[in-house]
């Protein structure tokens, strides 16, 4: 056994507190100095996981305490990016799975929680919030016993240790009745739970199991030393998936200290190292004593569900906001992607300008969207659609676990609401005043249905679901009731017109915004499109002014986020994406171009 190493990946559901933990940890070990001031949510990098969040890249740190070296891995806790989660759970021996002391396990708590008891890792429960006004830590360490013991976990497993505390407080303890005043109980836990990792006599064995993009070195292949050593310089063999081996030699060796990688000679069995110098690798693959090539098992990345089009942005309005335009653009910054987002897919179709891009939901395609506007891309998107397979001579399509938390008196219309596309409730729990409700629903029944749940609860509604599994396929589901409000002309949307077509639905448009003909400006009230002028303006006379009446009432237009807008639009829908716009609009732009496609249909 290394003793002097702990490898440890910290999973949970999103926003139960694990990056704030992560923050009291590096704080409690003294990483930084006094003149330091790191902040908060350190690990989170990216802008967008600081803005959203939540944990979208899984990252290493390391700190030392009392002498021991722990290895840190932060997980995301959205199952959208459970690609990442799987991966790094085999560089860990053990886990932190942190729950809220309120909301109990949910169901991405679920998702990793399998991953990890099934390659048999020791966990650490650590009951977080427990400062929340109606929390209830006991009752929810018994939920989490109970999930264990229905995910097959071994004796070993059951038997584990639970901490509870306030990460935020920065305080954990052992014992539900005491606090304390710093987390060291927690790192004492670690140290004496969580196992040395193991060191097995014998040449050389390491899996790829997550990597890095360097614009200078290119990718750089991380995992955890399963025996031997890996010197810098070394001759070694990538074993591939299909038991070739491919001779290649190590340029440089990186172990983790801090949020840096030191540079180092040699690393021994147990230890995280990232490597330079290797071509050609895919995750799983073995890096093995170039005498004695022996394989590790690979590692299988969940396969995507859902697929979206990419194509260049051919409004009236493209190229007045972006900085990349074309399809080789678009097609250069998809493939830069693929080199290290392991669960895209990008497909060519029969048109150079449009991309079939896969991935493992919405919120996993639109952060990568989110990332190519602000680099400066202008795009177009069309309605994400699920992946079907034929599994016997059956078309079977991925099948969801919905969980609802909705307060009592909204929760029959949610329950109907869900029943509509095709959703079968499967549980009822009552906490506090709010229900909990469990669904299993096809994933095309979800695309659109936050929305709708939001406006139906006031915004109360709490949504999370989870992959299970492809079933056969069920009948069609109707997922938007109502039309859209198509600009008739281009121009500039006019208070006035607003105004008198108020009635008429919901405006997407403010008034002084430019729009164009064809783009979706608003959601009809009722089914059917409808095509309206909003850049009319008052005539003028000679008996009243064009301003006499210029203080009409209107309702704030709605604004979409990246994700509503990709659930909201239809088949004949595309979102526009530019650096400082997100617009809806018809494929076809001409009234009597989609008049005439309707007719072929």
């Amino acid at each position: 056994m290394n003793k002097k190493i702990r490898n440890v990946a910290i999973i949970a559901h999103v926003d139960h507190g694990k990056t704030t933990l992560v923050d009291k940890i590096l704080h409690q070990c003294k990483l930084f100095g006094e003149h330091e001031k790191p902040g908060e949510l350190i690990m989170d990098s990216n802008d967008l996981e600081r803005e959203r969040g939540i944990t979208i890249l899984s990252k290493n740190v390391s700190v030392s305490y009392n002498d021991i070296k722990i290895n840190i891995i932060d997980t995301p806790g959205h199952s959208d990016f459970g690609g990442e989660v799987e991966r790094v759970l085999n560089m860990a021996d053990g886990v932190l799975l942190l729950v809220d002391a309120f909301e109990g396990t949910m169901p991405q708590t679920r998702f990793v929680l399998q991953k990890a008891l099934e390659i048999g890792l020791k966990p650490v429960v650590v009951i977080n919030k427990v400062d929340k006004p109606n929390c209830r830590p006991l009752e929810v360490q018994e939920e989490v016993f109970e999930l264990m013991f229905n995910l097959d976990g071994s004796d070993e497993q059951l038997d584990f240790p639970t901490f509870y505390g306030s990460a935020k407080e920065g305080w954990m303890s052992d014992d539900v009745t005491k606090r304390t005043n710093d987390i060291t109980s927690l790192l004492d836990g670690i140290i004496k739970y969580i196992p040395e990792p193991k060191v097995e006599e014998g040449p050389t064995q390491m899996r790829i199991t997550s990597l890095d993009y360097s614009s200078y070195v290119g990718r750089i292949a991380i995992g955890k030393v399963f025996r031997g050593t890996l010197k810098a310089n070394q001759q070694v063999a990538v074993i591939r998936k299909d038991k070739s081996v491919v001779k290649q030699v190590i340029k440089e060796l990186f172990v983790y200290d801090g949020f840096q990688r030191k540079n180092v000679d040699e690393a021994e069995s147990g230890e995280l190292v990232a490597i330079v110098g290797l071509e050609n690798f895919e995750i799983g693959e073995t890096i093995a004593h170039i005498d004695h090539p022996d394989q590790l098992d690979p590692i299988a990345v969940d396969e995507p569900t859902m697929s979206m089009l990419f194509t260049i942005n051919n409004s009236p309005f493209y190229g007045k906001e972006g900085k990349y335009v074309t399809s080789r653009h678009i097609k250069e910054r998809l493939e830069k992607e693929l080199e290290k987002n392991l669960a895209l897919q990008v497909h060519d179709t029969d048109s150079a300008d449009k991309f079939n891009v896969y991935g493992r939901g919405i919120l996993h395609l639109s952060v990568l969207i989110e990332n190519m506007r602000r680099e400066g891309y202008e795009l177009q998107v069309g309605q994400p659609q699920v992946l079907y397979k034929m599994i016997g001579a059956q078309k079977s399509e991925p099948f969801e676990e919905l969980t609802i938390d909705v307060p009592d008196e909204y929760s029959g219309t949610v329950i109907e609401m869900v029943s509509q596309r095709k959703g079968e409730m499967k549980n009822m729990i009552r906490k506090g005043d709010r229900i909990n409700v469990e669904f299993e629903v096809p994933s095309r029944g979800l695309i659109g249905l936050n929305n709708q749940v939001l406006t139906a609860t006031a915004g109360e509604a709490i949504m999370n679901h989870r992959f299970i599994e492809y079933r056969p396929t069920v009948g069609p589901i109707k997922e938007r009731q109502n039309g859209s409000l198509i600009a008739m002309e281009s121009g500039t949307a006019i208070a006035y017109a607003l105004h008198k077509l108020q009635d008429r639905g919901k405006f997407f448009v403010a008034p002084g915004e430019n729009v164009y003909a064809g783009q979706v400006i608003g959601q009809n009230t009722r089914e059917g499109d409808l095509v309206l002028n909003v850049t009319k303006t008052k005539k003028l006379t000679n008996m009243r002014a064009s301003g006499s009446d210029d203080k009409v009432l209107l309702a704030p237009p709605i604004e979409f986020s990246l994700e509503d807008a990709l659930e909201y639009i239809e088949k004949d829908e595309y979102v526009e994406i530019t650096p400082k716009r997100i617009r809806l609009r018809k494929i076809l732009l001409d009234e009597n171009d989609r008049k005439r496609a309707k007719m072929k249909s």
